[in-house]
């Protein structure tokens, strides 16, 4: 764990609280708490909202007087009934009465947090598409503003912000300091927000594109058509967590999307589920996807496509999480159960050459690795013989009934190479499940397969601590190996010391991806490329 500089707040309060009713200003106290927005409605007391609670003014009603005297100080009010304060990142929405005469005001303060994504700094300048999803107020804008700046200003990119509603970049033509030397598109018309992301791609030749709050159809697929030219996306999307967004129909498509498939007899019968299911229609538009849970506390996906297929599937998943604790990044990996090692990357020295993981760990909440039985699929290999063959090679075993719940399937090279290809196999593939053939099922062929995982699966030291570097650089091995296997020519890795390049080498070679080194001293990396 790294200790990390100061959090810097910079939030003109002043001016915010200028352009208050002076009944209300002075009730305000900004010494003692941390204010959030105001409140006012037409015939009600004023609410002042703090971080930790809120103070209602029963001695005052609101008039006309007072929220027109608000407006009178505001900039221009768009379609989105939402302004600013010229220069400054607060933000004044309006509720209206059915003649649009203004009848209430939500009075909301904006901060530039200089350091609020210490807690993801780390893979911000990986070229990664990131999405940040959390419930209204808890900062998803704040954070975008302070990526925004670290991509233009320490990562020297080409950073275009689309503003829909003037939030991210502050109110008139100026853009607040917030976002640093990254330009800045203002949007006419919220409906128009598609049109300008595609604008900003096809004349303003951009490395990054920011956008703030995606909710409709049209800007969903205008993602897809801006990662699809190679640009780098970092966005903010309505719902808590992933789960909502695979719901969500109209933006689905920035997490791959979902497709109605009808499965035969056997394989419904297989999958214990329906015919009918939902699976996933195509890559995510995202690769990483960050959950805000709280104040310096984040979840983050760092493989979409794998994280929505198992949540489709009703299989368990895991997400790293990450809080800023005493100005110190504490890394945790948490699951919807208890999780293999092959389903959740910690240490890549288990791995072996076969492409299976011979140790079958769990993770507790101590983090401690602790040994269990190793479990197989055999898919057209009789469970008899295996069962046998443990008992005098390797009984540190158990069968399970699907692949989903295996370790590794094993199976012969004629069933494997039966085309059209078994769903099981296909399934298997898809998880990312290491597949094992045997030339034949016969007993000596399945003996060698038992003999290579007991040799291997001897653990060097049990007292192993799970690494949060060595977490951090296999999930994006995994990352990079997936891309390439779809079809990239080249992916580049984050610097690494030594140590771990080798480990990422290892893992790629052992999926067939071949790998070079760039850079000197603490910039060395690896590069992931297609094998002739």
């Amino acid at each position: 764990m790294k200790e990390l500089e100061p959090i810097e707040i910079l939030d003109d309060l002043n001016l915010f609280l200028s352009i208050l009713p002076s009944k209300i200003k002075k009730n305000i106290d900004v010494r003692e708490y941390e204010l959030i927005e105001v409140v006012m409605d037409l015939g009600r007391p004023p609410i002042i909202i703090y971080s930790s609670h809120q103070n209602i003014i029963k001695d005052e009603i609101v008039n006309l007087l007072d929220i027109n005297s608000v407006l009178d100080k505001i900039g221009h009010i768009g379609d989105d009934n939402r302004a600013g304060i010229e220069k400054t990142l607060h933000r004044i929405s309006l509720i209206r009465n059915r003649f649009s005469k203004p009848v209430g005001l939500t009075c909301r303060v904006g901060r530039a947090v200089f350091g609020s994504i210490k807690v993801i700094e780390d893979f911000i300048g990986t070229n990664k598409s990131i999405l940040i999803m959390g419930k209204p107020g808890i900062g998803k804008t704040t954070m975008l503003r302070e990526i925004t700046r670290l991509l233009a200003d320490k990562e020297e990119k080409r950073v275009v912000v689309v503003d829909t509603s003037n939030e991210i970049a502050g109110d008139g033509d100026i853009p607040h300091p917030a976002i640093g030397s990254a330009r800045r598109m203002q949007v006419k018309n919220t409906e128009l927000q598609h049109d300008v992301m595609i604008e900003a791609v096809e004349n303003h030749m951009p490395e990054v594109i920011v956008i703030d709050e995606i909710s409709t159809e049209k800007a969903a697929n205008a993602c897809r058509t801006i990662a699809e030219r190679g640009v780098q996306l970092i966005a903010t999307a309505h719902g808590n967590t992933l789960d909502n967004l695979i719901i969500n129909p109209t933006i689905s498509d920035l997490v791959g999307g979902t497709k109605s498939v009808t499965l035969g007899d056997i394989e419904a019968r297989r999958r214990k589920s329906h015919k009918t299911v939902l699976e996933r229609q195509h890559e995510p538009t995202f690769d990483i996807v960050v959950e805000i849970i709280g104040r310096n506390e984040v979840a983050v996906h760092f493989d979409v496509a794998l994280a929505v297929d198992k949540k489709l599937r009703g299989i368990s998943s895991a997400s790293e999480v990450r809080k800023l604790s005493n100005n110190i990044v504490e890394k945790n990996i948490e699951f919807d159960e208890k999780i293999t090692l092959s389903q959740t990357p910690f240490n890549l020295s288990n791995l072996i050459n076969t492409k299976i993981n011979v140790h079958d760990l769990e993770v507790d909440t101590k983090e401690k690795i602790i040994p269990k039985k190793f479990r197989i699929y055999p898919f057209g290999i009789q469970k008899a013989k295996l069962k046998n063959s443990s008992k005098t090679v390797f009984n540190n075993i158990t069968i399970v009934s699907s692949p989903e719940k295996a370790e590794v399937v094993v199976t012969t090279k004629s069933n494997y190479s039966r085309e059209p290809k078994s769903r099981v196999l296909e399934t298997a593939e898809k998880l990312g499940i290491p597949i094992h053939i045997l030339r034949k099922g016969s007993s000596d062929q399945i003996i060698r397969f038992l003999g290579k995982i007991k040799e291997k699966s001897k653990i060097e030291n049990p007292n192993l601590n799970i690494d949060s570097e060595s977490s951090d650089a296999l999930n994006e091995v995994k990352v990079a190996v997936k891309k390439i296997q779809r079809g990239e020519n080249e992916v580049e890795l984050a610097p690494r010391d030594a140590n771990i390049r080798r480990r990422q080498h290892f893992f790629a070679s052992n999926q067939g991806i071949g790998t070079k080194s760039i850079g000197k001293e603490l910039n060395r990396r690896l590069i992931l490329k297609k094998r002739d």
